[in-house]
């Protein structure tokens, strides 16, 4: 019962004290509120002082800012007004200047009229005195003026008649020799134009074999044999069942030819193993270089070229194994010289010019295949080299129309070479494909927005595109050959290469009125 009362008493204690604790803690808390409350209206009246200081600083200072700018805007106008006033003296005094000057002018003015009327006088007395002098000479003359004048008319007339005759003369024999000049080069013009058709050659690499047989031998085990020859030659065998033939297939004429003298001999001597096509291939060179030499001065000998470098020789006697679309350059070469020797002869030009220019016209075609560039530039580079002359030099690079030619004999070249060539046509074209190719290289280029109109010349060979001036400018112009010549290596099959040529002109005009 006591430790009831006691855990009572202790528990009523506890109570007390957590009550007593919270009444404590309610003031204190008040208390603190009660600071806090006067701290912040202190801060506030604080505030406001200062706020109150520092719009009054602000005050001060926009008035001391206004004050200063209107002692500036007054110094301002002081300034501008002195310079109005100095304007203005300036303007009066360039007024009395004027009147000064205007003065002078009147006084000037009424001068020359005085003179001018002095001088009319001066006028009359020496017309006066001219008539008295006439009548004078005519008394001594014992003529009148009527036929004074017309004794001086009488010779004058002789002596111009000597001079027109002269006149005549002269303008007669420039006439001749202008004549004489147009009608070569329209006669020139006119071959040219009238080209006829011209037959072609064609030339096959196919060895005949003397049996069926022999290709298993000229395969060899495991292939061995035709590797060989491949390697060594550089030209692809096709040995199907075709019979008794092997087509030999390679870009290169030379090789091709090396090849088919190689296994001619090979079929011939009966023994085909790598060690003996090595050497029949290094025979078979040999023979080449030698046929080449020997058609050279074949060449040479026959259109009569004289005075032609070793190696100028060399390389026209390579155009035998060199063909264009069917038609042997060497042979075509040949016929070009004579023709354009002949057409000189006829003409009273240089025919030993023309048959040298027609013989060297496709040497760059001997080398079109080691070099980049066209035949033409190559030819020109190759010709330059061995210091040719400069007028066979420039029949060679005008015979497909590059440059301007600067002689008849270049123009002849050309003639010669339409003739021989039969254009159009482009030798084994027939005329409606070469008449298509040219329209899809015109249709390609008049595709690009820019270009005025395009013209596909030199058979296809080259395609010369004018464009808008005002829309292509001169960078464009690179950039536009070269997605020309893209577009038609994507989309055209054509041999050798396509010269892509832009053209833009400027014309400005103006009259005088």
């Amino acid at each position: 019962m006591n430790i009831l009362i006691i855990i009572a008493a202790v528990l009523i204690s506890l109570a007390i004290g957590i009550l007593i604790g919270i009444v404590y803690r309610k003031k204190v808390a008040e208390s603190k509120i009660q600071g806090a409350e006067n701290e912040a209206k202190r801060l506030v009246e604080s505030a406001k002082k200062e706020a109150e200081n520092l719009k009054k600083e602000e005050i001060f200072k926009a008035k001391e800012e206004i004050m200063a700018s209107r002692k500036e805007l007054d110094q301002e106008i002081k300034e501008r007004r002195g310079e109005v006033q100095k304007q203005e003296t300036r303007l009066i005094q360039k007024e009395k200047n004027l009147e000064r000057r205007s003065d002078n002018f009147e006084k000037k003015e009424r001068e020359l009229e005085k003179e001018l009327q002095h001088i009319e006088e001066q006028k009359q007395k020496i017309e006066e005195m001219h008539e008295q002098e006439v009548i004078e000479l005519q008394k001594i003359a014992a003529l009148t003026k009527d036929e004074a004048k017309q004794r001086l008319l009488s010779e004058m007339e002789k002596e111009l008649t000597a001079e027109k005759a002269a006149l005549i003369r002269e303008q007669e024999q420039k006439a001749k020799e202008t004549v004489t000049k147009n009608a070569k080069e329209i006669l020139c013009y006119a071959v040219q134009k009238c080209a006829a058709d011209h037959s072609q050659e064609t030339t096959v690499s196919i060895v005949a074999l003397p049996n069926d047989e022999m290709k298993g031998r000229i395969i060899g085990r495991e292939g061995r044999n035709i590797k060989a020859l491949e390697t060594l030659t550089g030209i692809d065998l096709i040995i199907d069942d075709t019979p008794e033939a092997v087509v030999l297939s390679g870009f290169d004429p030379l090789r091709r030819e090396v090849a088919k003298i190689a296994l001619e001999k090979l079929i011939d001597d009966g023994r085909i193993h790598p060690s003996k096509i090595e050497e029949m291939v290094e025979k078979a060179k040999e023979e080449v270089d030698s046929i080449i030499k020997e058609e050279g001065e074949r060449a040479v000998l026959e259109t009569g070229v004289i005075g032609l470098h070793p190696d100028l020789v060399k390389l026209i006697g390579k155009l035998k194994y060199t063909t264009s679309y069917g038609q042997n350059v060497l042979n075509h070469s040949i016929e070009v010289s004579n023709l354009a020797r002949i057409m000189a002869e006829e003409l009273g030009l240089d025919p030993k010019l023309a048959r040298r220019a027609g013989l060297l016209h496709d040497i760059g075609k001997a080398l079109d295949h080691d070099m980049e560039g066209t035949h033409v530039e190559i030819g020109v580079e190759v010709l330059k080299k061995y210091k040719e002359n400069p007028l066979v030099i420039n029949a060679v690079e005008a015979h497909h129309g590059d440059v301007e030619p600067q002689t008849l004999e270049a123009v002849l070249i050309q003639a010669a070479d339409a003739i021989s060539a039969s254009r159009p046509g482009a030798r084994r074209e027939t005329l409606e494909a070469y008449i298509k190719r040219l329209q899809n290289l015109e249709e390609i280029a008049d595709s690009f927005d820019g270009v005025e109109k395009s013209f596909a010349i030199q058979a296809g060979r080259e395609v010369r595109i004018v464009v808008k001036p005002e829309k292509i400018s001169d960078d464009q112009m690179t950039i536009l050959a070269r997605d020309v010549a893209k577009k038609v290596e994507n989309e055209m099959d054509y041999p050798g290469q396509i010269k892509v040529n832009i053209i833009r002109e400027t014309r400005v005009v103006d009259y005088a009125k």
